[in-house]
């Protein structure tokens, strides 16, 4: 009986990492950031069906790129258990802490246990009552949670579109200011991207109990116009 090849446990985590980023990094960047009324959700996206954002919970808002089949699977997920423990004990305990340590054990149990890893990359975001109070958890392909309270770049070039809008960044601008650096950051210097290539949505404090709104069409071009 031949021998299976033997492959170190470091080497093997390294060619799963290496697998799931390359997946990751072929999709289009998108962008999480608080502003003064909300969290904004921004992705570069030429699809007028795919959707890369989604509506969580009340107050609670998804983004994910990479491999779509498996970050809609994801998000999915999420909504039947905000809602099933919405329903068992109280909308207010469904918060994106909790969701994003659910998605957590779950991008962790496929990278560790499954022949191969979920090559996605997705941000949880929170719309808090008061300005300051909002959250965003940025979660990896391995299960790594990390959290902020600014913003996040997920997708390719996440260094490159970053470096770009941490030059122009600042806390508490409105909604047109801080649209419009995010939609440049993602385009460069080289491109300009037009109401069309994205998708656009915001958790905002003046929406009623279910925050998230997208902003699509006329609206979209009202604010990338004021630019």
């Amino acid at each position: 009986m031949n021998m299976p090849m033997y492959v170190s446990p470091e080497q093997l985590m390294k060619d799963r990492a290496d697998y799931a980023r390359k997946g990751i990094t072929r999709g289009r960047a998108a962008i999480v950031s608080v502003f003064s009324d909300g969290v904004l959700l921004c992705a570069e996206n030429p699809s007028n069906t795919l959707r890369k954002i989604g509506e969580i919970y009340d107050r609670i808002g998804f983004i994910g790129v990479g491999k779509y089949n498996e970050f809609d699977q994801l998000r999915v997920a999420g909504v039947r258990h905000a809602d099933l423990k919405g329903y068992s004990f109280s909308r207010e305990d469904v918060d994106a802490r909790w969701l994003a340590n659910q998605y957590a054990q779950t991008l962790g149990q496929y990278f560790t246990h499954e022949m191969k890893p979920l090559e996605v990359e997705i941000a949880i975001a929170e719309i808090g009552e008061e300005t300051g109070s909002d959250q965003i958890f940025h979660l990896l392909y391995d299960g790594t949670v990390m959290d902020t309270e600014t913003f996040v770049v997920i997708g390719g070039e996440t260094e490159t579109v970053k470096t770009r809008l941490e030059e122009s960044w600042k806390s508490n601008q409105p909604l047109t200011d801080i649209l419009n650096q995010a939609v440049s950051a993602l385009a460069g210097p080289d491109r300009t991207l037009k109401a069309d290539d994205l998708e656009v949505a915001v958790l905002g404090r003046g929406n009623g109990r279910r925050a998230f709104r997208r902003i699509e069409n006329e609206a979209l071009d009202e604010h990338l116009s004021e630019n």
